[in-house]
């Protein structure tokens, strides 16, 4: 029987900080509601596997260095390559890595501060879930729940634009498809006790993304609200589904739903919550804990070489004139700058376009498998991955691993933020590789049943 145990810790900082997210620099001095970690340890007949979410814009290599170096001296049992580090991608949390923004100095925490205080509490939260581990029956569920909405405006003539307005006379479509699914994964105890409940959204945490303090957006109140309905003491483990061309936010129909929110006295983040709530709550309805249930349980890790992509003459040269208007604002040394220059030194030949490294975790569950990947991956990717995929149901969980964005074929020829090289090392090409290693790896794992 597999067993699994749960551990969670609060990463909200106690001095102010800085706000990942957006191009500019934010400090925080206060939060709206908390930071966390929650990690979901499991084993079974010998093979282990962890699972760590974290209310973060993404996990940095330096903080899943730590945390590995970490558990290797104090839980051996746990190989670091066990470990998945997963984020929401919330743009209302923590700066883990120094070169985003110049730090302010006086009390604010340096990144190395963050990454310390952060992994840590990831360390806490892991190794009490690994002690906690007991006798579990594991139940997949499915529904919808509208909370993503593509993002891109499409133009008559062929471009797009990220949060392109819709009212333009030239507005054509929106940009692809919209994924309002929500695949779950529920955990009993042996006596039959729900305790635990896997959600994988597609869409990240950014209702009120350009806040001035911390928060974990929508996620902080489906956990409040969830364990309101269903236990105080349930385990919550929240996972961004691909979702690289979806967010909150809305193109159309913005008006429409603000009035619907203001007759039903809710905001905006509170309709998300009730949504996935009741989502929840309608799959659980027709589950029962089923101990006679397959319980396969198995775990592959592996670093894929993925590759460059093409850089055009025009994306070159719109990324120089993009520096120069940076450099002449003063901004010299933030991450914007430094990306659009290693696009213009690449396309110039003084910079080597390398192998695109991806590190992906497949981890079997009976019938369901979660399919990792370190991108803000577009959605086409990840709909072809279950289409194809020998599981009954598939989880595809993107930002499992600092990375950029991997856009669509389709997105490359309209263009705007997301596809533009300075944010997406990747391509169309890598994307049929991703797609077609885990599909394959996918069929793999299912063979051996």
């Amino acid at each position: 029987m597999i067993r699994i145990g749960f551990g969670t810790r609060d990463i909200t900082p106690t001095r102010p900080a800085m706000i990942q997210g957006q191009k500019h620099r934010r400090i925080g001095r206060s939060a709206l509601d908390p930071l966390t970690v929650t990690a979901w340890a499991m084993e079974k007949d010998g093979e282990v596997a962890v699972i760590v979410s974290c209310d973060l814009a993404t996990p940095s290599d330096g903080l899943r260095e730590r945390v590995k170096k970490e558990l290797a001296s104090l839980e051996p049992g746990i190989l670091g390559d066990s470990v998945v580090f997963a984020s929401t991608h919330t743009h209302t949390s923590l700066v883990l890595e120094d070169g985003f923004y110049d730090h302010p100095g006086g009390d604010v925490m340096t990144c190395e501060e963050i990454e310390i205080w952060v992994s840590e509490r990831i360390v806490d939260a892991i190794r009490d879930a690994w002690k906690a581990k007991s006798k579990a029956i594991v139940g997949r569920g499915f529904g919808h729940a509208v909370v993503g909405h593509n993002r891109y405006a499409v133009y008559s003539d062929g471009s797009a634009q990220m949060y392109g307005k819709t009212a333009r006379e030239d507005f054509a479509h929106i940009g692809g498809y919209e994924d309002h699914s929500v695949d779950m994964l529920f955990v009993w105890g042996d006596d039959g006790k729900l305790s635990g409940i896997m959600l994988a959204v597609p869409c990240p945490s950014q209702v009120d993304e350009h806040l001035q303090e911390f928060s974990a957006d929508y996620w902080h109140q489906v956990r409040v609200e969830l364990r309101k309905r269903l236990g105080e003491g349930l385990s919550i483990l929240p996972l961004c589904a691909a979702a690289g061309d979806q967010s909150p936010h809305f193109l159309l129909y913005r008006e429409q739903e603000e009035e619907m929110r203001v007759h039903r006295g809710v905001s905006e983040r509170e309709e998300i919550v009730r949504r996935i709530s009741n989502a929840v709550e309608d799959a659980l309805s027709c589950l029962q804990p089923d101990q006679e249930r397959d319980h396969t349980f198995s775990h592959r890790v592996e670093t894929l070489s993925l590759s460059p992509r093409n850089i055009t003459q025009e994306e070159r040269d719109w990324a120089e004139a993009a520096h120069k208007e940076a450099i002449s604002k003063g901004d010299v040394t933030s991450w914007w700058p430094v990306r659009l220059k290693d696009v213009v030194d690449t396309y110039d030949g003084i910079r080597e376009a390398e192998q695109v490294p991806a590190e992906v975790h497949l981890l079997r569950i009976g019938e369901a498998v979660i399919a990792t990947n370190p991108f803000e991956l577009f959605m086409d990717y990840g709909m072809r991955m279950k289409a194809r995929s020998k599981a009954k149901q598939t989880f595809v969980i993107q930002l499992a691993r600092r990375g950029f964005y991997l856009p669509s074929d389709r997105a490359m020829k309209g263009g705007g933020y997301g596809v533009m090289p300075a944010v997406s090392v990747a391509g169309p090409e890598a994307g049929a590789e991703l797609v077609e290693w885990t599909v394959s790896a996918i069929d793999g794992l299912f063979g051996q049943a």
